[in-house]
């Protein structure tokens, strides 16, 4: 798997949010010659594409080309999956700009349905904690943080952040006495 930096991690996971997967703007503490490299590298390990901007839609310019043209930067479906995340057949970006135009590059589902889609991969630390969420007795904080190692704090971010606002999972706590609060997955 494809060791990622932090940045470049932010870079694909916008992306990955956004309509058509482009990866413009950069973030914002990213300028000049950093961004350029940072790009770059993305660009030669196959994790962003740089494609023909379509002016029509008004798709942000990465860069201009000598014929008066533009290109923007797109996440492939590698950089999809080096965070994690399953491309869907019907956003894929095209293989090469020559490939197909960029007008030609439509979505069947609104950017929104994207989010719902989403799974974990198996074998993931995300995947256990889902698995012992959706069991019947449900799990507690301390439970969580046992199996995967993680401090507290870090399950209550991965309830609040990662299942419920990035794969849009119904998580539902209650007090049981003698137990403490339960976390569950309706």
């Amino acid at each position: 798997m494809t060791q990622l930096s932090d940045t470049q991690a932010i870079i694909l996971s916008a992306a990955a949010q956004r309509p058509e997967r482009i990866a413009l703007p950069l973030p914002d503490s990213l300028r000049g010659g950093a961004a350029a490299k940072v790009v770059s590298t993305m660009i030669a390990k196959g994790l962003l594409q740089e494609v023909e901007v379509n002016a029509r839609r008004g798709e942000p310019v990465w860069r201009e080309t000598g014929d008066g043209h533009g290109t923007t930067l797109i996440a492939t479906d590698a950089g999809l999956a080096a965070i994690g995340i399953e491309p869907d057949e019907t956003e894929a970006a095209p293989a090469s700009a020559t490939e197909a135009p960029p007008e030609d590059r439509t979505t069947n589902a609104p950017s929104g349905a994207a989010q719902s889609t989403r799974t974990p991969r198996a074998g993931t630390k995300q995947a256990a904690l889902i698995v012992m969420l959706r069991a019947p007795d449900g799990a507690t904080i301390e439970e969580i943080a046992a199996a995967t190692g993680w401090q507290a704090h870090t399950v209550r971010g991965a309830i609040a952040g990662a299942l419920k606002k990035k794969l849009g999972l119904d998580v539902t706590s209650e007090k049981v006495e003698g137990r403490g609060r339960i976390y569950r997955i309706a």
